[in-house]
């Protein structure tokens, strides 16, 4: 890996997989010898609350180009060196996929007896540079599974080789808390026998894949997928050869052997698990996403904090127009109705000059507090703030249909 980091050259564009296929050996090593990272730009897809990804921040004369603001990113996005694009997963894969990339670093499985080298568990976005770069390289670790997927690399097209073992990226598992148990109840409600759902990660996911225990024949096309599955496949909830289909996979070393050994899952990048029209073609998709904020007309502010931009809008947008367009359908937004401890209501009169608006407001059919659920299909304006004031918390309502009542003479 050392050799690796000392052939970086001032001017070059190099990708680095993100999410669980980032190359931590590679990482570490360009942090030993930063002055390799001088004059390079980095690109890749890090994301929030899984990767460090600061790659820019190696060397004052390194740059980033990113598709996610994380908290690593801020002081070298404030100082000019991280180019942060405005775009979705599907913006970002087209991005990618026009790029000069020089060189492309993809973590590997080991080769099998023809030559392919397995993506593993993350499949996201390499696709979309390795054809094209000027220069490839497979990191290969032994620790990287070899999963079912739609995409392998052909060790014959390697320009170089990396034989590296090295830990894998982990993600411990969530623990919901009560008012998530009682939002994922609610949510759970909304999703019926025989649906494909989207999930993203984290805890609000954890309790949803927990209420839906007893549901039956259910599928999953998601971005990502974490341990919390589990439990619905060995219940048979999700069963089938390829019923949970994903870009890449999130835990520990026992999740990843599971997924590289269990047919049920199947590993497609962006371009399949994102692609609008092939999701509008699953009659009854259900796209659940987390919101930070909803507003009294539906519009969704779902990455920024304070008029802080703290992540990015991800899949959303293809999942959740892919649900409006598929038969049966559902795009679901969900999100806690206070936060700092019952102070601040999430559901708002109208969103903040600061706030940007990741979701316009016919993209929400429902969205879902731990109070309730609120079907916006079908709603006058009148009819939206009211179900949406009817799921804020108690405390928070007068105040927001006072707000409501002086927003309409002025619409």
């Amino acid at each position: 890996m050392t050799a690796l980091v000392d052939s970086l050259k001032p001017g070059m564009t190099v990708f680095l997989g993100g999410v669980s296929g980032e190359s931590l050996a590679f990482r570490d090593a360009l942090r030993a010898a930063p002055e390799k990272a001088a004059g390079v730009r980095f690109v890749g897809v890090f994301f929030p609350g899984i990767n460090e990804g600061a790659y820019a921040s190696v060397h004052p004369q390194a740059r980033q180009r990113a598709y996610f603001m994380l908290p690593e990113f801020r002081p070298d996005f404030l100082d000019g060196r991280v180019e942060l694009l405005p775009v979705d997963y599907v913006g970002a894969w087209k991005d990618l996929a026009h790029l000069e990339i020089d060189l492309a670093i993809v973590q590997t499985s080991e080769p099998d007896a023809q030559g392919r080298l397995s993506l593993g568990i993350c499949h996201d976005f390499a696709p979309a540079v390795w054809a094209r770069a000027r220069q490839r390289v497979a990191h290969i670790n032994p620790a990287m599974p070899r999963t079912h997927g739609s995409v392998s690399l052909r060790l014959d097209d390697c320009d170089a080789v990396v034989d590296c073992a090295a830990d894998l990226l982990t993600y411990p598992d969530d623990t919901p808390n009560a008012a998530l148990e009682t939002l994922a109840d609610h949510v759970a409600g909304i999703v019926r026998d025989g649906d494909t759902v989207q999930l993203g990660i984290g805890k609000m996911v954890t309790a949803v894949c927990e209420a839906l225990d007893d549901h039956r024949a259910l599928r999953l096309h998601a971005g990502m997928a974490t341990g919390a599955v589990l439990p619905l496949i060995e219940r048979g909830i999700i069963a089938g050869v390829g019923a949970v289909r994903v870009g890449v996979a999130l835990g520990g070393a026992d999740f990843y052997a599971r997924v590289a050994r269990d047919d049920t899952f199947r590993f497609e990048p962006v371009s399949d698990t994102h692609d609008v029209w092939r999701i509008a073609a699953i009659n009854r998709f259900v796209a659940i996403n987390a919101a930070l904020e909803v507003d009294l007309f539906g519009q969704v502010n779902c990455d920024t904090l304070g008029g802080k931009l703290v992540a990015g809008v991800g899949g959303m947008p293809a999942f959740a127009g892919g649900a409006r367009l598929s038969i049966g359908g559902r795009s679901v937004f969900a999100l806690l109705s206070s936060a700092a401890k019952g102070t601040v209501s999430r559901i708002v009169p109208r969103l903040a000059a600061n706030a940007l608006i990741g979701a316009p407001r016919h993209l929400a059919d429902l969205v879902v507090t731990e109070q309730g659920v609120a079907d916006l299909r079908g709603a006058s304006l009148d009819q939206r703030a009211e179900r949406l004031i009817a799921i804020a918390a108690p405390e928070h309502r007068s105040e927001l249909m006072t707000c409501w009542a002086a927003q309409r003479q002025v619409l």
